[in-house]
């Protein structure tokens, strides 16, 4: 009876001892098969944004590198709150990606005074995406036909001339603008780069800043016209068009950008996979063939050049809402 009783006993204790070592034993196991199942992309603007067109290019090279189905969900409106939202209240299990820009990880720090979401303590990052130079996009049908005509009819018609943004970030760039040229419009918002270029397009604002790769083909058919880009030098896609600085308003650059980011709740073994992941696909010569054709330039580094990246980036636009006297949201 002694001995049954022992080697029941020994046998709870093995038992014991197996459930411990496999349950410290899981999160390896799981980063080493991590992903094994679909992963989703949410995108805080609809199709047709340089977000959107990111994030769908890397779903494709994801996909193809870990064999696992890459799903991208467009939750436009609300400043990016909506698709934050749903990132943060997901499984944080690494199979949820946010596909943020600077509107969503930076301006809006800035715009703000209370946010429902903190961009830096609220999510890990993985990698910068690219980096595309904002273009000035005018309805076709105005009045004037270069940057100099617009300033000088909107100050000859102070607050009768409006611009879209579809982000905060558009409307900080928009406000630059003001700032820069001493002259007062007034902002109208739309959900995302689609809906403010069909605005522009059909004359319902006078103008608007949007990234390349939403105005090039729209000006190429005569839909808006294009009166400077928003960068240092002119860009290979449009070497037309003049930069902001040829233009008329020296020194005035404004690019937006894309990064890609989980919430910081995620274990550190499938966020680090990811990263790589991520870091790998932006550093292909593929990847930066398919971004200089849409104008814009892959952004490589990891989750540490990334975050020190998405502070300069807060501080600087915080600087930009004092300087403009912008009022906060």
């Amino acid at each position: 009876m002694r001995f049954h009783f022992r080697r029941a006993t020994l046998r709870a204790i093995a038992g014991a001892g197996l459930m411990t070592i496999a349950a410290f034993g899981a999160p390896l196991v799981q980063a080493d098969t991590f992903p094994s199942r679909a992963i989703k992309f949410i995108v805080p603007f609809g199709p047709g944004s340089g977000t959107d067109t990111s994030a769908r290019y890397f779903a494709k090279k994801l996909q193809d590198i870990t064999g696992q189905a890459v799903v991208v969900e467009n939750k436009p409106g609300a400043n990016g709150f909506i698709a934050v939202k749903q990132v943060l209240s997901a499984p944080a299990d690494g199979y949820t990606v946010f596909i943020g820009s600077n509107s969503t990880l930076a301006v809006n720090a800035a715009l703000f005074k209370q946010l429902p979401y903190d961009p830096v303590a609220d999510f890990s990052p993985l990698t910068m995406m690219m980096r595309s130079p904002a273009m000035l996009a005018v309805t076709p049908g105005a009045k004037y036909n270069d940057l100099k005509g617009l300033i000088a009819y909107a100050k000859a018609n102070p607050g009768k001339v409006n611009f879209g943004a579809g982000s905060a970030g558009y409307q900080l760039m928009g406000e630059l603008l003001n700032d820069a040229a001493k002259i007062e419009t007034l902002h109208v918002p739309f959900k995302g780069a689609g809906e403010t270029m069909t605005a522009v397009s059909s004359g319902t604002v006078d103008y608007t800043f949007a990234e390349v790769t939403a105005v090039q083909e729209l000006a190429k058919g005569g839909r808006v016209k294009v009166f400077g880009v928003a960068s240092d030098k002119r860009v290979a896609s449009s070497p037309d068009v003049p930069t902001i600085a040829e233009a008329g308003l020296p020194g005035f650059e404004a690019y937006t950008w894309v990064g890609a980011m989980v919430s910081a709740k995620t274990p550190a073994a499938e966020t680090a996979k990811l990263a790589d992941l991520f870091t790998q696909i932006s550093k292909m010569d593929e990847t930066r063939a398919f971004y200089e054709k849409l104008g814009a330039t892959p952004m490589t580094g990891g989750p540490q050049q990334m975050r020190e990246f998405q502070k300069n980036e807060i501080a600087l636009w915080k600087r930009i809402v004092v300087q403009a006297k912008v009022p906060q949201q």
